[in-house]
């Protein structure tokens, strides 16, 4: 395991990492499936579901805004589970990001993280999506990096090589210098990887198992292993205050 104190930037997936994604989809799609009659989708199928047909509308559509991509997801599943919808319904759903609740540790940890590293968004939304959330997070972050602002949707690599070049035009950072660190193994830790930067695993489902509202990242093999792994980001702050006082945590 690497050393915190090696780094002096973090680069944070957002949804899932410090937004509590699962949470703030349950609450939305829930409702709506109960109002037509389908009971029987629990919330590991919700989320799953929800996961392999947002990774295929991101792959399918990386130029569409973030709100779109929730929108065309909204539709699917619909078609998926018999359900009738309208524009209302899957706009609003579009819309929904800002509604996602924070994690409970989020912003006390990125407070004190702030005091020691650069912290910089890598996220899969749009500008105006991630403002409403950041609003929640209680931080002034140092760059802010979204799909809107790519082109494309991770895993694709393209989203690291664009931070990593603007993080080294912004501040001569060097990819030695970054841990990347997120939720995701899929769309984070291995295309984080695959371009040579080290990773920090945010394990928020470490006591629950199964993948969530994330593809499972099983066909990656070697890829998919962290170089770090926590279960939450107050478990992070307390690695890093003993890698301060030079234990291996």
């Amino acid at each position: 395991m690497p050393k915190l104190t090696d780094f002096n930037t973090l680069t944070f997936d957002c949804y899932g990492t410090l937004i509590d994604w699962e949470r703030g989809i349950l609450a939305e799609i829930r409702p709506w499936v109960v109002r037509n009659g389908r009971q029987d989708l629990d919330d590991n199928t919700i989320l799953e579901t929800f996961g392999s047909v947002e990774a295929a509308c991101e792959a399918e559509m990386p130029a569409q805004l973030y709100p779109e991509i929730l929108a065309e997801v909204h539709r699917r599943l619909a078609a998926r589970w018999g359900i009738k919808t309208d524009a209302a319904e899957a706009s609003a759903f579009g819309q929904s990001v800002g509604r996602w609740p924070s994690f409970a540790d989020s912003a006390t940890s990125l407070k004190y993280l702030k005091r020691y590293f650069k912290l910089v968004i890598i996220s899969n939304v749009d500008r105006n999506s991630f403002a409403k959330s950041n609003a929640k997070l209680g931080v002034a972050f140092d760059r802010v990096i979204t799909a809107q602002d790519v082109g494309s949707y991770k895993p694709n690599v393209r989203n690291f090589e664009y931070a990593l070049a603007d993080l080294e035009r912004a501040f001569a950072t060097k990819k030695s210098d970054i841990l990347h660190t997120a939720q995701s193994i899929f769309h984070d830790v291995v295309p984080a990887r695959a371009i040579g930067l080290r990773t920090m695993w945010i394990n928020r489902r470490k006591n629950v198992g199964g993948w969530g509202a994330t593809p499972s990242p099983r066909a990656a093999g070697a890829a998919m292993q962290p170089d770090c792994e926590v279960a939450s980001m107050a478990d992070f702050v307390i690695l890093h205050q003993a890698h301060l006082r030079g234990e291996s945590g």
